[in-house]
Parts: structure tokens; C-alpha cells; sequence
């Protein structure tokens, strides 16, 4: 969407769809990864055994997640197509009763009955079925279930996130490698909450925050789990 003096106020809901299966991707990719190597680290495995746990979680992550994705997304769009079928069933059957259902959503969002039932008229006459998704269903343009692009954007985001321990890992560092791996990726994230944070233009610094503080979490847990399993197997 582009700044011009007619339309000064730019708008980012439009991108919830694709942004929401990004950020999720990277954030579990990243964290997941970070999790399953700092675990594997504190069981005091080979540094072979480290990074091939870090490549089999990155491949494996993202192709669930891109599986996981298209398969939740495709049911919302199968219920859209479904609920828009209804919808049309009852256009054919009984328009009048849809024009005062119509004007009445209108109406109970603050227009008075005369006006309510104009702007139903006229919506109707251009497009019926398209007022009818988009005011009493919910179902918008810019808000469509899109299976293949939140699949595509969840693998890629997840490989990308899942890239960036393994990228520490393959530096070479042995000695701290804990702490480093804890570290690099808690900037990581920061940096990742701050991005997603200012692409919907939400506070950068809440963002990180509260990525950078769920992922934490993640990374403790599993690495007492690894641990506690190093020292008993």
C-alpha cells in the first residue's frame, strides 16, 4: 500500500495471514531448534551427535509445520466455501429475508432503519453474495484462507529460524557452547519479536519482549530435561 495525499494512513491487517504464519514459523523454528541442541548439549553429546539433532529438527520442523499449516488453513477455507454455499442457497430462495437481515446488521452498527435498509438495497444490487460474506459472515478479501501461502511462508520461516542455532553450532565453539547457543539465540529473538512487532506495527519493544521471554522459558526446560537425562542414561 502505497503514501499519497488522498490516502495518508497506511494499514497492516492486510498482511495478518501470511505475517501470523511467519512469525509462528520462525519463532518455533528457532526456539525448537535451540531447545533440542541445548538439550542434547547438556546430555553431553558429540558434537556430531549436536549437529545432526540441530539439521534432523530443522528438516523435520519445517516440513511438519508447512504440513500442520495447509492442513489448518484448507479447513478454514473449506468452511468458507461451505458457509458461502449456504449463503448463496439462501440469497436464491429467500432475498427479501436477507435484505432485512442485512439492514439489520447495519442498523444495530449505528445507522437508523431507513438508512440501514438503503445501503442494503444498494449493497445487494452490486454484489449479494460478496456483502452478505463480508458482513455477516466475516469473510473479507484480505483475510481468505490461503492454504498454500501460509504453508509456504511457515517452512521457509521455520528453516530460517531453525538456521540461525545451527549457524552457532557450526562456528566450533566447545568450551560454553551452552552459554553461547542460550545467548545468540535470545538476541535472536529480540531481534525477531522487534521485526514482526514493526512489520504490523505493534510496539517493537513489547514484542521482543515477550518473544524473547517465552523462548527463554523453552530453552530452560529443556535443557534441565537434557540434563537430568545425560546424568541418568
Amino acid at each position: 500500500m502505497t503514501h499519497n495525499e488522498d490516502h495518508p494512513h497506511v494499514h497492516r491487517i492486510h498482511r495478518s495471514g501470511w505475517l501470523r504464519a511467519a512469525v509462528m514459523g520462525a519463532n518455533d523454528g528457532l526456539v525448537s531448534t535451540a531447545s533440542l541442541v541445548m538439550g542434547v548439549v547438556a546430555a553431553q553429546a558429540s558434537q556430531e551427535t549436536i549437529l545432526l539433532t540441530g539439521i534432523a529438527g530443522l528438516v523435520a520442523g519445517a516440513m511438519s509445520m508447512a504440513a500442520g499449516e495447509y492442513a489448518s488453513v484448507s479447513t478454514q477455507a473449506d468452511t468458507e466455501k461451505a458457509d458461502l454455499e449456504i449463503e448463496k442457497q439462501a440469497l436464491a430462495e429467500n432475498l427479501e429475508y436477507e435484505l432485512q437481515e442485512l439492514a439489520i446488521i447495519y442498523r444495530d452498527r449505528g445507522l437508523d432503519a431507513e438508512l440501514a435498509h438503503e445501503v442494503a438495497v444498494q449493497l445487494m444490487e452490486h454484489d449479494a453474495l460478496g456483502a452478505h460474506a463480508r458482513d455477516e459472515l466475516g469473510i473479507l478479501d484480505w483475510n481468505g484462507a490461503k492454504p498454500g501461502q501460509a504453508a509456504v511462508a511457515s517452512g521457509i520461516s521455520f528453516a530460517v529460524g531453525a538456521a540461525l542455532p545451527l549457524g552457532v553450532i557450526l562456528t566450533g565453539f566447545v568450551e560454553h557452547r551452552m552459554t553461547i547457543i542460550a545467548v545468540s539465540t535470545l538476541i535472536f529473538l529480540a531481534v525477531l519479536g522487534a521485526l514482526a512487532a514493526r512489520a504490523g506495527g505493534a510496539n517493537q519493544l513489547v514484542g521482543a519482549v515477550r518473544v524473547t521471554m517465552l523462548g527463554g522459558l523453552a530453552m530452560m526446560v529443556t535443557s534441565i530435561v537434557g540434563g537430568l537425562l545425560g546424568t541418568t542414561l
